[in-house]
């Protein structure tokens, strides 16, 4: 009887949550476990706190890749972007400049680096792979040239209260992400827009043919990703009290990481925002269980490209299985007719 119940129980929640969904879910409790037994401060309001802001940057770069990658596109110019964002807001600033106008030219910087990403895949055909490559190496230089490359500081009390302010204890970044994740996930969930970008990540001649213009729909990704990172350097150079142009390095790794191991195909047309946000939090999890148990940096870096290699190893098991379902459906359809 209790056997009854107890699979009773399970088929519901599997019903609930899918699949790949329940397996993220169990691993971020396998971490917590693994790492409050190794460290009783991991499990803290405190802890669970700091995982969050450090995650937040993550979480917001995530956005933008999850609707990339859903397109069948990528972006590696991220963390490049975030530090000179952060740079040039806090350069304003110490400029003399209005805060807000600060915050409106750095996004319009964002914007532009979105549209230069769009040019080269759209009009002189580069893989997104390679075309943010150049824009990764390029922004960087920029970020350095900007400041001479000694970071700026940050005395603007309404710049440093993004990073500072909290709300009902939890910082005012994390707020940020959360908002920005349930507005785009419902955006790629529930319109139009939503299903043109799983449609040119599916099949974009099929999408093309069938309508829609995936070059008009690529740029509008590639600029939103510029937006939203150029934001995040923003909020980051506010946490740290300075624009640091090395800061940053290989946030865009993390981002993708997290967003595949959340059941985004890396091939495209499939994925969700409830599974990048799982992924962002388990990486963040795992990377700072890491710092707590005192694991040297080199083997930091290790363990995430392991965790990296786990997620593109998962996705091809996951691809695998839907080419199999969908072949076993076309033999039945076959031998009904």
């Amino acid at each position: 009887m209790e056997e009854k119940k107890s699979s009773m129980v399970w088929r519901r929640v599997k019903s609930l949550i899918p699949g790949d969904k329940l397996i993220l879910i169990v691993a971020l409790i396998i971490v917590v476990a693994i790492f409050t037994s190794l460290n009783s401060n991991y499990l803290s309001w405190t802890n669970f706190v700091n995982i969050l802001v450090a995650a937040s940057l993550i979480g917001l770069v995530a956005i933008g890749h999850t609707y990339l990658i859903i397109a069948g596109q990528n972006d590696l110019s991220p963390g490049s972007v975030a530090a000179f964002s952060g740079v040039l807001g806090a350069t304003l600033v110490s400029l003399g400049l209005p805060f807000l106008l600060a915050v409106v030219i750095t996004l319009l910087a964002g914007v532009m680096i979105g549209f230069f990403n769009a040019w080269m895949v759209n009009k002189i055909k580069i893989e997104a792979f390679i075309a943010t490559l150049v824009t990764q190496f390029i922004i960087r230089g920029f970020a350095y040239i900007l400041c001479d490359g000694r970071p700026v500081s940050i005395t603007d009390k309404a710049y440093l209260a993004v990073g500072g302010t909290r709300f009902l204890t939890i910082p005012l970044s994390v707020w940020i992400m959360l908002v920005l994740i349930v507005i785009f996930g419902l955006i790629l969930a529930k319109t139009r827009f939503g299903r043109s970008v799983y449609a040119i990540g599916g099949n974009k001649d099929a999408a093309r043919l069938a309508g829609l213009n995936p070059q008009r729909i690529i740029t509008i990704l590639f600029v939103m990703m510029g937006v939203i990172t150029a934001l995040g350097g923003i909020i980051f150079s506010s946490r740290m009290h300075s624009g640091q142009p090395a800061a940053n390095v290989n946030l865009e790794f993390d981002a993708i990481t997290a967003v595949v191991l959340g059941g985004v195909s890396f091939t495209g047309g499939v994925g969700d925002m409830f599974g990048t946000i799982l992924g962002v939090i388990l990486i963040q999890a795992f990377n700072t269980g890491l710092i707590m148990v005192n694991v040297p940096t080199f083997w930091q870096n290790v363990a995430r490209g392991a965790l990296l290699l786990f997620a593109l190893t998962s996705d091809y098991i996951r691809k695998r299985n839907r080419e199999k379902m969908l072949l076993e459906a076309s033999k039945k359809a076959l031998a009904s007719n």
